[in-house]
């Protein structure tokens, strides 16, 4: 998943910003609340990970900002403020979960897998196409019963070509959802990760399922069905 972190506590956040990297996910982190609801208007994130307290805007405005705009996209606020009022208060302002700061990482991390399983389309948890099978949650790749074996990063780069299976997609917007906001967009890394997961995914197979669309970007060709 892609996820932005609001969070002002700077070594708290770098800490959460790294067991969700070490965990797969991509992780944007904004310490101020105004300059994080803009990120959370024209992102394409899948969670926030909201704190209540913060410079600018408030974690509470920021809800209710989202609400107004009707923008959809799970919250899970982290706040110090542990008493029942907030904690309902935040819920029904639209988050998802509410955890009581401190917190285990490992806690984090395993609400963070309950939103993921949510947030899921009507319970989706597998991707398949062509023999390949793509388990979501687990983060097992196999195709035609053989295990590929994919970094974090290169998952997340199949997992983003398959949901978007028959559309080219731009390097813009593969750098967008799979890297984070402030990766240098000259880079060739997203040509190197490509090139390394397409070995993996399609090497010795008559139908490669990742193809080149000279001079517009990348696609999965092929009808992925979700179980």
């Amino acid at each position: 998943m892609k996820i932005l972190l609001i969070e002002d506590e700077l070594k708290l956040a770098g800490f959460i910003a790294d067991a969700l990297r070490q965990s797969g996910h991509v992780c944007d982190h904004i310490p101020d609340g105004t300059k994080g609801l803009e990120a959370i208007m024209t992102g394409d994130y899948d969670l926030v990970l909201l704190d209540l307290m913060l410079p600018s805007m408030n974690g509470f405005d920021v809800l209710k900002n989202l609400k107004s705009f009707n923008k959809s996209v799970g919250v899970i606020i982290l706040s110090a403020l542990n008493d029942t009022e907030n904690v309902i208060k935040g819920l029904d302002l639209g988050a998802v979960d509410y955890l009581k700061k401190p917190f285990d990482l490992e806690e984090l991390l395993a609400r963070v897998r309950s939103a993921q399983r949510r947030l899921l389309n009507q319970g989706t948890f597998k991707l398949k196409s062509e023999g390949l099978t793509v388990d979501l949650l687990s983060r097992e790749v196999c195709r035609d019963g053989k295990a590929v074996l994919l970094s974090n990063r290169e998952f997340a780069l199949l997992e983003y070509l398959m949901t978007n299976s028959n559309k080219v997609l731009t390097k813009s917007q593969i750098l967008e959802k799979v890297w984070d906001m402030n990766f240098d967009p000259g880079s060739n890394i997203v040509e190197v990760h490509l090139y390394q997961l397409r070995k993996k995914m399609d090497r010795g197979y008559a139908q490669e399922l990742i193809q080149t669309v000279i001079g517009r970007g990348y696609i999965f060709k092929g009808n992925v069905v979700s179980a």
